[in-house]
């Protein structure tokens, strides 16, 4: 085992509803300190790796048949899902997932609840997010559920970092918000992680911005990493810059032409 890597997954394997087989043979490492992405089509299998590894697929009546997945330097098989919290593993699940009903500083505060039972224990953290942002600070007596989808996402970060974390997985965190949002968040996000040094793997279907803040990327089809390596690396390869980015392409095709260049594909080749 790797002793730079905070999340090691090794060869797992997931099936739902003990049918489903979504994950098969997945492996992948995320070092210290580093933003790794995991990109690829819809049913691909990216949100069910990051379940696999806070364990919340097992209340989705998913199972892994396979492989392991250690976080810093623990196995996690058998490991609740709020033992992960405290351990300093922290979880932004795709849709935000606030609690509406309940203010910002609220929500905030809830996360402290992660860090119960630590021996080593910082303050809250709240004027960090604050200063990370500013909306929240102005917004901080509003209740969540009232905020626009941008503050949203803002907020379930803000609740990641108050948990001092050593891990965040980020899931889709440009769901569904404009580009000027998109990018706004992202600045952010590259900015925690070269300031604090929290390590994070990001789910993405936007490869631009996830390129920007990742140093090391992952391409997933039908459950499997098909092509992997340094983000500069991804962004030289032609597939990647034509399918991911679209860019690349030297002339329009047509919907037959892509459907033969699809299956040329050098990675499912």
């Amino acid at each position: 085992m790797s002793t730079d890597a905070i999340l090691e997954i090794e060869n797992i394997e997931l099936v739902y509803n003990r049918s489903v087989q979504v994950l098969k043979g997945l492996s992948l490492t995320v070092p210290r300190g580093q933003v790794v992405t995991l990109l690829g089509s819809n049913g691909a299998g990216k949100s069910s790796t990051l379940k696999a590894v806070s364990r919340l697929l097992f209340l989705e009546n998913g199972d892994l048949t396979a492989g392991r997945i250690r976080f810093d330097g623990m196995d996690t098989k058998g490991q609740s899902p709020h033992a992960l919290v405290r351990r300093g593993l922290f979880h932004v699940m795709e849709g935000r997932r606030v609690f509406e009903d309940l203010t910002v500083e609220e929500n905030l505060t809830a996360a402290t609840f992660a860090t119960t039972g630590r021996a080593e224990k910082r303050p809250n953290g709240f004027d960090a997010v604050y200063e990370y942002f500013p909306r929240l600070h102005e917004r901080r007596k509003a209740l969540a559920g009232y905020l626009s989808g941008g503050e949203q996402q803002m907020l379930a970060i803000g609740r990641a970092l108050v948990a001092d974390p050593k891990l965040i997985l980020l899931d889709e965190p440009s769901l569904g918000l404009s580009p000027q949002l998109v990018e706004e968040i992202f600045t952010i996000i590259g900015k925690i992680s070269r300031q604090t040094g929290v390590s994070m793997l990001l789910v993405e279907q936007n490869a631009a911005v996830a390129f920007a803040v990742a140093q090391y990327g992952y391409i997933m089809e039908s459950g499997r990493i098909q092509l992997d390596g340094p983000t500069d690396r991804l962004l030289a390869d032609q597939d990647v810059r034509e399918f991911y980015l679209g860019t690349g392409g030297d002339r329009e095709r047509s919907y037959r032409d892509i459907k033969h260049y699809k299956r040329r594909k050098r990675w499912l080749s």
